[in-house]
């Protein structure tokens, strides 16, 4: 029911002809797509028209605490990066900085306020001012524990400055230069979250990193690997009430359960951009009942992009797909090999993008663009998906 004031202005809204009502899905802004680019691809067929933001990866630290040199093969990708960007002004360049097992330093570099300062000034000077790039990604695996790098327990206080300093250097240049710089982070999510191989609530105050970073690329990717005690789907959209795996690693470790982990620490949803994979992985050694769902294994099956999926095992008939309601995704079962391997395909990608929208988050971010077909059947679902219509992205 409406209050007396509520309808003093409900009709001196309309007396004016003022429209009050509640936006609805189809008036909100079209969610954004971002994606990591590592170089394995030409640069040339990056489908820019189709991006928000790209991210290149990796720019890495070197062993003074600062911001490695970009090497030649760097510079002349670059070089095509800024003509894309040219040609479609709505594509936005980020730096990715570090990467899996690649910034051993980031633990060093982050102690004091003179290595902070220090290291955000050299990433700034060599990508942003001479190289261009609209912003930077802090790609830390992982503070604290987990990941192959250097890590000590105060590195969740020292990321967060870290990333103080980054928006403090970035905001002064903008303010120069008349526009906003773009600061994000990959962020874990799921796969052993609290106390296991990596921890994204033990590594980062979530609360403190969100509020100077525009957004967080959070990583729903390798949910289940070989740190899991069963076969398991690499993103999976919701928990399976029949996954044997304990609590709290059963209901954290999918899209829906990483979304409500991020707001639980006060990451708002428009700073979520949620990861995709265009790869999948396996396990090796599963047991044939239930086409190995929820399986003990022996070992891990090698990451495949989606291209290879599509264009060599969907091809064979010794890989048998199977459909899983509850994950919202497939997988292929090959019972010569004995292996199990959990991926996306366009049906799941579109659903993925349509969860997205209705959860009202920043967007979604793609790990990795090349591993996507020629024809861009992900990313093309992905963007439906998220639109919530029939048509591509303008």
């Amino acid at each position: 029911m409406f209050s007396a004031h509520s309808r003093l202005i409900f009709l001196l809204a309309i007396s004016l002809g003022v429209a009050i009502w509640a936006t609805t899905p189809a008036q909100a802004a079209t969610l954004e797509i971002a994606a990591y680019y590592d170089g394995s691809t030409p640069a040339a067929a990056i489908p820019a028209s189709k991006l928000d933001y790209l991210f290149y990866a990796f720019g890495e630290p070197d062993d003074r605490g600062l911001c490695a040199a970009p090497t030649p093969e760097q510079l002349q990708t670059f070089v095509v990066l800024r003509q894309l960007r040219a040609v479609h002004p709505r594509l936005h360049l980020l730096i990715s900085i570090g990467g899996w097992g690649q910034a051993p330093q980031y633990s060093d570099l982050s102690l004091t306020a003179a290595t902070r300062n220090a290291f955000a000034a050299s990433c700034i000077q060599q990508f942003v001012m001479e190289q261009g790039f609209d912003g930077i990604d802090l790609d830390w695996e992982f503070p604290v524990h987990g990941g192959l790098n250097k890590s000590r327990p105060q590195d969740r206080e020292d990321a967060t400055a870290l990333v103080q300093e980054l928006r403090r250097q970035l905001d002064a240049l903008g303010a120069k230069d008349h526009r906003h710089y773009d600061l994000t982070l990959a962020v874990p999510a799921g796969t052993w979250q609290q106390g296991g191989a990596y921890s994204v609530g033990d590594s980062y105050d979530l609360k403190a990193v969100a509020a100077s970073a525009d957004w967080l690329n959070v990583m729903t990717y390798d949910m289940n690997n070989i740190f899991s005690p069963y076969t398991g789907f690499n993103a999976p959209l919701h928990a399976d009430p029949e996954d044997p795996t304990p609590e709290p690693q059963r209901g954290l470790d999918n899209l829906e359960g990483a979304v409500r982990y991020f707001e639980s620490q006060g990451v708002p949803a428009s700073k979520i951009m949620l990861g995709v994979a265009f790869y999948g992985r396996g396990f090796s050694g599963v047991s044939p009942q239930d086409a190995g769902l929820h399986s003990k294994y022996q070992g891990g099956f090698d990451e495949t992009p989606w291209k290879t999926v599509r264009a060599q095992f969907l091809m064979d008939k010794a890989w048998v797909r199977h459909w899983s309601e509850s994950a919202g995704a497939p997988w292929l079962y090959n019972a010569g090999k004995g292996v199990f391997f959990s991926y996306d395909d366009p049906k799941s990608m579109g659903i993925k993008g349509t969860f997205i929208a209705s959860r009202q988050l920043k967007g979604a971010v793609i790990w990795e663009l090349g591993e996507d077909d020629p024809q861009a059947s992900l990313l093309d679902a992905l963007a439906t998906g998220l639109d919530g219509q029939g048509t591509p992205r303008p």
